[in-house]
């Protein structure tokens, strides 16, 4: 088991020392880290606790997966490895209303987009 925890469903108004204070209740507490928007600055609700020992993760996750939270039911488990992402897509070309003529052709500039459309 890994000693890397996710935990979802945060209350937007949680810090990171009081993530690591709850978490300290079932054992050491290596790092914390809450992810948050990178425009706005604000959390997005789920965040990483990594906890020194195995015996640690297991505990919080016994804990607080489930715990109530600001009125919100937590979820704490096992956080999974990074997947690798492609190198985005999207982003400048032409707008399908573009009345400059011809057929609408995606490509140039941008990049980094999630690759939806």
């Amino acid at each position: 088991m890994t000693r890397k925890l996710y935990v979802g469903n945060l209350p937007y108004s949680i810090h990171e020392d009081q993530l690591r204070e709850l978490f300290g209740q079932a054992g050491e507490v290596e790092t914390v880290n809450i992810i948050t928007d990178r425009d706005t600055g604000r959390s997005k609700g789920f965040g990483f606790v990594e906890m020194v020992t195995e015996d640690g993760a297991k505990e919080a996750i016994k804990r607080f997966n489930g715990h109530s939270m600001d009125n919100r039911a937590l979820t704490v488990n096992e956080a999974r490895p990074r997947e690798e992402r492609s190198g985005g897509g999207g982003g400048g070309g032409r707008r399908f209303d573009d009345r400059r003529g011809g057929p609408p052709r995606g490509g140039g500039g941008g990049g980094g987009g999630r690759g939806r459309f």
